[in-house]
């Protein structure tokens, strides 16, 4: 008895089907988490970016040092965000006090996101974000603190008080900190 096979019999069909789905599913998942960890990156650069900023607008106005921060701390958050009464861009000449509210108002619109906006929302920036400068007389301490998309551990032992007094604690903090000398 020779049979003859002229093709795939259905349940090759349906076994090759379930291994290409499971397969599929699989690819699927993995290409979520690279978007998830790739949108944490990119939050992390942000960060780095928003904290670098006002370190050297300090660093081009280190007469007033005290009064973009404080020892305890000055916690940004944006919430009571307004343009000073003197705009020190362009060709305007500013005191370095003046100076000082203009550079912490142009970082605060930036980290909260105010120059990009989608029916009145801010979508740019860190999502609640928050900045805290601590000015000590041997260092500037500058923290971000923001809400990730994914749950963390949670866990600040380790970090720095700097850190711990920077923003709620909850189990999507993010955190970036940096520590430089100004003189």
């Amino acid at each position: 008895m020779s049979a003859k096979r002229n093709g795939f019999s259905l349940i090759e069909v349906m076994v090759s089907l379930v291994i290409l789905t499971v397969g599929l599913i699989g690819i699927f998942n993995l290409h979520i988490v690279a978007k998830r960890g790739s949108f944490e990156s990119f939050q992390q650069t942000q960060a780095s970016y928003y904290a670098n900023d006002i370190i050297n607008r300090m660093r081009l106005n280190p007469s007033v040092l005290d009064s973009y921060g404080s020892a305890a701390g000055i916690t940004y958050t944006g919430a009571s965000l307004s343009a000073p009464s003197k705009a020190c861009s362009g060709a305007a000449i500013c005191t370095p006090a003046e100076l000082q509210l203009w550079d912490v108002y142009e970082w605060q619109s930036s980290f909260m996101g105010e120059a990009e906006k989608d029916d009145g929302d801010n979508v740019g920036g860190l999502p609640s974000g928050i900045g805290c400068i601590y000015v000590e007389p041997t260092k500037v301490v500058v923290v971000m603190s923001w809400t990730g998309i994914r749950k963390s551990s949670n866990n600040e032992d380790g970090y720095s008080d700097y850190v711990k007094g920077c923003g709620t604690k909850n189990n999507k903090k993010r955190i970036f900190e940096i520590e430089t000398a100004i003189f």
